[in-house]
């Protein structure tokens, strides 16, 4: 007996996609957000696909990202930000906030919220992850974000 196997699809297009974006570390968010935007490009949805809102900071993803998918009028949430390290306890809170928080927003709402939340010790590294040596993570986010819509999609139709 074979098990019937339920993956993501990349095929389909159509659809709507929302993209939250943390203003602060602005340099680098808006690289992943734009890597975001052009994944989502390459598999053919147009921008009237696409609604991008920015909100102050990663901590305030969760909120922003939730009540985006509260509306119904989207498929998929990808949020995205960037958290550096410093000299204090403020980073693990607003990880663990942001984390946490998306989270919560995927169980409440039953849209996926993708985290595409940098969490990085120096600004190099969220550098390299923002479209230089390590990719960009804003499109392994939308590609993420894709494939959820299409498993979840393909999980209802089995009721």
């Amino acid at each position: 007996m074979a098990a019937q196997v339920i993956e993501g699809l990349f095929n389909e297009k159509s659809g709507r996609y929302g993209i939250v974006v943390s203003r602060w570390n602005s340099f680098i968010t808006e690289k992943l957000k734009e890597g975001a935007i052009d994944a989502l490009r390459k598999h053919g949805y147009g921008e009237d696909s696409v609604t991008v809102a920015y909100c102050p900071g990663s901590y305030e993803l969760p909120l922003t990202a939730q009540t985006m998918a509260e509306t119904g009028k989207f498929d998929a949430i990808i949020a995205i930000g960037t958290v550096i390290r410093g000299a204090t306890a403020h980073f693990d809170y607003v990880c663990s906030a942001a984390n946490s928080g998306i989270l919560q927003a995927n169980l409440k709402t039953g849209i996926p919220v993708i985290f595409g939340v940098l969490t990085t010790d120096t600004i190099e590294q969220a550098v390299e992850r923002a479209g230089t040596k390590a990719g960009n993570k804003g499109e392994e986010a939308a590609l993420s974000a894709i494939e959820m819509v299409s498993v979840l999609k393909q999980v209802k139709a089995m009721k």
